[in-house]
């Protein structure tokens, strides 16, 4: 049985060599897409007012349960996507699958950059749309 600095190490080589095995485009293609549907989602919330994703989602866990939710429904197929993706990847180059690099992979390429995007966005919105209402 391999020791658990051996399967961290292995973990890490295995993440870190992705960009260079097949269907790297992947790994460009799933944050883009994460990317529009956060602008598409921070647009909404700066035109509505309504609260920063991420304090939504640090806040109160009435507010905390609605906007897991609505991040989830925004990105579900990306995160979706990544993990069938992933596996193939493995599949391919392993002839294994790892649950848990398919579940970081997946994160990283949709959850992540979803969240750093949507609150900036909607700050972006509410900043331009400021001038324009005070009019």
């Amino acid at each position: 049985m391999a020791s658990i600095e051996e399967a961290a190490t292995r973990f890490l080589a295995h993440i870190l060599e992705r960009p260079d095995g097949p269907m790297a485009f992947r790994l460009i293609l799933q944050p883009i897409m994460a990317a529009i549907l956060a602008i598409r989602d921070g647009v909404r919330d700066g035109k509505t007012g309504a609260p920063s994703y991420l304090l939504a989602v640090f806040g109160a866990a009435e507010q905390r349960r609605e906007a897991l939710r609505n991040g989830w429904r925004s990105t579900s197929k990306i995160v979706i996507l990544a993990a069938v993706l992933d596996t193939i990847y493995q599949l391919i180059v392993y002839q294994a699958v790892r649950p848990g690099e398919v579940m970081v992979i997946a994160i990283v390429l949709a959850i992540v950059p979803y969240t750093i995007l949507r609150g900036p966005v909607a700050r972006i919105v509410r900043w331009a749309r400021a001038p324009a209402e005070k009019v």
